[in-house]
């Protein structure tokens, strides 16, 4: 399911800065459209606390949104996200979870010096037996 929340997105010389009043965090951007995407990942990074959409922040209304970030601007020099432009940014939860369960990960093993000589003779990829192998083992437990 997707979600859209509102967010603040002003310009602070070079960059975009970016206020997502419903999860209380900031992100930036080189550009408005990288700050939007910055904001999607920012919104999926905070999802992976919750285990399903259920426990995401219910998207807040644009006058709760101007609300809570002048809340938040209460201190003389806090940055003024609410003079910002008002936006929404969606994410889909369950998506960006999959998608980030699914990259990869670099590990680092060690063998015997000989057996690395006859596999790089060979072109033998290193990372696809090791996963090849892995999964067979997996698939076996299953």
């Amino acid at each position: 399911m997707t979600h859209a929340y509102p967010a603040f997105i002003r310009r602070d010389g070079s960059k975009f800065l970016v206020y997502i009043p419903d999860v209380d965090h900031w992100t930036e951007g080189h550009d408005f459209a990288d700050a939007i995407a910055m904001a999607r990942d920012l919104l999926g990074c905070c999802g992976m606390d919750w285990s399903t959409d259920k426990d995401a922040p219910i998207p807040s209304s644009p006058a709760e949104a101007l609300k809570k970030a002048r809340a938040r601007e209460a201190a003389p020099d806090d940055f003024k996200y609410s003079e910002g432009v008002l936006t929404y940014v969606d994410i889909d939860f369950d998506a960006y979870r999959k998608r980030v369960k699914n990259s990869s990960v670099k590990k680092n093993c060690t063998l015997p010096y000989s057996l690395n000589e006859w596999a790089e003779e060979r072109g033998i990829n290193f990372s696809r037996v090791l996963q090849d192998a892995l999964q067979e083992m997996r698939d076996k437990e299953d």
